[in-house]
This record gives C-alpha cells, sequence and structure tokens, in this order.
C-alpha cells in the first residue's frame, strides 16, 4: 500500500522490498495528488511490480458518471492493473460485474469484496457468491476487505478473523485466487499459520514488507516453529 510515496522512498522501497512484492496499490485517490506519479508508476513496473489505483478511485469517478475519464486517467499514468470495487458507494452487483468484464478486455482486474463500513454485514454466502461472480466475469484475483484499520470485512471488531467467515469461503473459492487484507501483523500471522507462508496477503504498509518475508519464513517469533521439521518441533518451549 503506497499512501504517497516520494520517487525516492519509492526507490528505497523497491531496493529493499521489491522482489518480495507482486503488486503496489496506489491508495484510495492518492494517485491524484501526490506528485510524479506517473515516474514512480514506471518505476514499479520497471521493477517487475504491477500498478495499480485504489478501488476508491474508480468509485470516485464512476459515481460522478466518468467512467470514461477513468480509464483517461490510469492510461495517462501507464497503469496496466485496475481494481474494481464498491466498498465506499452502494452499486447493483450486475452492474460491478459488468465493469469487471469491460475492464478485463483490456487490463488486469482485481476486484474488491466487502464493505468500507463497520455496520455493514454481508452473508457468508453472499460473500462467496459475489466472489464467484466476480472471478466469471473475468477479474484476476477477488481481494477480501478489511481496511487499513482491519476491523471489518472479513474481521471481527476486534480485529480477529473471522473464521467461520474465511471457512465457509474456501470451500468454493480457491485460497490462490484471493488476496485476503491483513494489515496488522497478528492477522498475517493466523493466515501463514492456517495457509502456508505463501499465502496472497494484501494491504500490507511499505514498511511491513521485509517484517511480513521473515514471518512467512519462520525467522520471526511468532511462526518460528511453524515449518520446522517434526523432529525440530520438540525443542518448542513448553
Amino acid at each position: 500500500m503506497d499512501k504517497g510515496l516520494s520517487l525516492k522512498e519509492a526507490e528505497h522501497f523497491i531496493e529493499s522490498s521489491g522482489e518480495f512484492t507482486d503488486f503496489v496499490k496506489l491508495g484510495f485517490g492518492t494517485s491524484v495528488v501526490t506528485p510524479h506519479v506517473k515516474e514512480k508508476v514506471k518505476l514499479y513496473k520497471d521493477a517487475g511490480i504491477k500498478v495499480y489505483a485504489g478501488g476508491t478511485l474508480f468509485e470516485a469517478f464512476l459515481i460522478r458518471n466518468m467512467v470514461d475519464g477513468y480509464r483517461k486517467f490510469i492510461d495517462d499514468l501507464g497503469l496496466d492493473t485496475v481494481e474494481i470495487s464498491d466498498g465506499s458507494m452502494s452499486m447493483d452487483h450486475n452492474e460491478k460485474c459488468g465493469y469487471i468484464q469491460l475492464f478485463s478486455g483490456s487490463y488486469t482486474v482485481l476486484s474488491e469484496v466487502g464493505s468500507k463500513e463497520a455496520g455493514v454485514h454481508i452473508a457468508p454466502e453472499r460473500w462467496v457468491k459475489m466472489m464467484e461472480t466476480e472471478l466469471k466475469a473475468g477479474s484476476f484475483k477477488v481481494i477480501a476487505e478489511a481496511r487499513e484499520s482491519g476491523n471489518v470485512g472479513i474481521y471481527k471488531s476486534s480485529g480477529e478473523a473471522d473464521a467461520n467467515l474465511i471457512d465457509m469461503i474456501l470451500t468454493r473459492i480457491s485460497n490462490d485466487n484471493i488476496i485476503w487484507e491483513a494489515p496488522i501483523k497478528s492477522q498475517q500471522v493466523w493466515f501463514i499459520r492456517h495457509f502456508g507462508a505463501n499465502v496472497n496477503l494484501g494491504n500490507i504498509a511499505t514498511n511491513e514488507i521485509i517484517p511480513l518475508e521473515t514471518l512467512r519464513l519462520g525467522l520471526r517469533g511468532d511462526t518460528f516453529f511453524e515449518f520446522l521439521p517434526e523432529e525440530l518441533t520438540k525443542f518448542k518451549p513448553l
């Protein structure tokens, strides 16, 4: 999650963490107001990282009936990936899938499922149905919403993972097709412990990529014993 890094900061990020990063999201509407965005996008792309603007920006254009303007904006930045979401505004799901289908002809599409509002409850069966439909419409992967706060969507208000919802989703959606937003370390640990070192995680702060990689490799106390041979687990403290 790039929330407005400068060119120099982006260069430093690529140097330290680029090899561990598949996508960079230009968070919410920051790409509109951050200086030298086009140059920064090129830096990321030259490093082999796909870049996209946060779905909130798509919604900001859509609610103003400016979808063509949104396409012009992302084309001008050189983006080949888009996020289609409806987390900030109400949208008929068929309409959302229509936009996924429309953009998937020219861009890699990530679509986000779940509301950004803490009071909005989506039944587990509906989560699954929306994810299925969006993947069929052309999404490369679906993003499970959590916000930066990590207490909505796939998480309870306490920040604890909603295990029942996640298990329900995985009865019909392949884990490979989902990016789980996990902005908080305890959430990252939960997903790594349950689904392995290579689980797709998103909404990670730029200064947390290296710490996350150590969690994936068992080089941090939280996951130290997760991937050791069984004969070494005898050293686990009681």
